[in-house]
């Protein structure tokens, strides 16, 4: 089969160690599944693995990936257990990885199983290939009418978004929301969830442009990242947001904490400008502020996303849709950063 691979890590560019080559089909094991890739998406988790960063050690080759759709064509143990997609189904693959069989798991919050892993991780494949091996139970059938395309963009950005309004956020129609980066991946995500959810939604960039994308995407407003912003957004609000998404970190943590309404709650899911900023412990328990950890979502989670879309509610932003074939590209693009939604790869012939 085709697959796109880290053959290497680190270096000052992280494309010279992508490799699109042949490899050996993979062969399911008693409860597991062979599934036909037809979409998997691109994330900028494929671009830290490429520069050597992971949530576990790093060993390569290394198939990329966290994101499919496919249909279903073999189970290990040759039967179709109770409850399982039937052979060609069309399914979306739950990206997260766990026992299956600890209290966590067996309570539908996965995410705090002890042997928690992730897609392109290892030991587990990625989805940047035509076929992938998975386990069963993180197969979701898909309704008829959602689109392979649209299946594919779900389960890493998607579900992020939903996780950190929805779950960690606690927010509801009506409330009020401020999503850092405008146009990145997880930030429009959360701005379509948002408005699909009834909720009035605020988005920063230091991009003129990013902002307007924005404002089209459904944001009420989208503002700079300055100081003078930060009394910009609360005039806007009445006094500030019920919650920020922030993916940031020490570039907008100061305009997260000063924008929240007395009583908010900060919700991150990653640091990209760096990790440690200054705590501003003082202006946090003053002001009776939250902060919420999030990372990725749940299968029930995920269903539920896969039932907005089915019912109409939320259309995930789409880029392109590109060959598996030109998975240098679409890497490049997404390193470039001028892209507007969703990079696809179809891998299937």
């Amino acid at each position: 089969m085709l697959a796109v691979r880290a053959v290497r890590y680190g270096g000052d560019d992280p494309l010279a160690n992508l490799e699109v080559s042949e490899i050996a089909d993979p062969t399911p094991r008693a409860g597991e599944v062979l599934l036909a890739v037809d979409a998997a998406s691109l994330n900028h988790h494929d671009l830290w693995t490429l520069r050597g960063v992971g949530s576990r050690p790093l060993s390569e080759p290394q198939v990329l990936g966290c994101d499919a759709a496919g249909t279903v064509l073999a189970y290990g143990d040759g039967d179709v257990a109770e409850g399982c997609p039937a052979i060609g189904a069309r399914v979306v693959v739950h990206s997260v990885l766990s026992c299956g069989h600890c209290t966590a798991c067996r309570c539908g919050d996965e995410l705090h199983c002890p042997r928690v892993g992730l897609l392109s991780e290892p030991p587990y494949p990625g989805t940047l290939a035509e076929l992938l091996v998975v386990p069963s139970r993180n197969l979701i059938p898909l309704p008829d009418g959602l689109d392979m395309i649209t299946a594919a963009c779900l389960p890493t950005a998607y579900l992020t978004a939903y996780r950190m309004l929805v779950v960690r956020g606690g927010l509801r129609a009506g409330m009020r929301v401020l999503v850092h980066g405008a146009t990145g991946g997880v930030a429009s995500a959360a701005i379509l969830i948002g408005r699909a959810a009834g909720l009035t939604v605020y988005a920063t960039s230091r991009d003129e442009a990013k902002r307007a994308a924005a404002v089209e995407l459904g944001a009420t407003a989208a503002f700079a990242t300055d100081r003078d912003a930060v009394k910009q957004v609360i005039a806007a609000t009445g006094g500030g947001v019920d919650v920020v998404l922030d993916t940031v970190g020490e570039a907008t943590w100061d305009f997260s904490l000063r924008v929240l309404r007395a009583g908010g709650t900060v919700v991150v899911s990653g640091a990209t400008t760096g990790p440690n900023p200054p705590a501003q412990l003082n202006r946090i328990f003053w002001r009776q502020l939250t902060i919420a950890g999030s990372s990725m979502g749940t299968r029930d989670e995920l269903a539920r996303l896969v039932e907005l879309c089915a019912a109409g509610r939320l259309q995930p932003w789409v880029d392109s849709v590109r060959p598996l074939g030109k998975a240098a590209d679409a890497m490049r693009a997404l390193i470039a950063g001028d892209r507007r939604g969703k990079l696809v790869l179809t891998p299937a012939a």
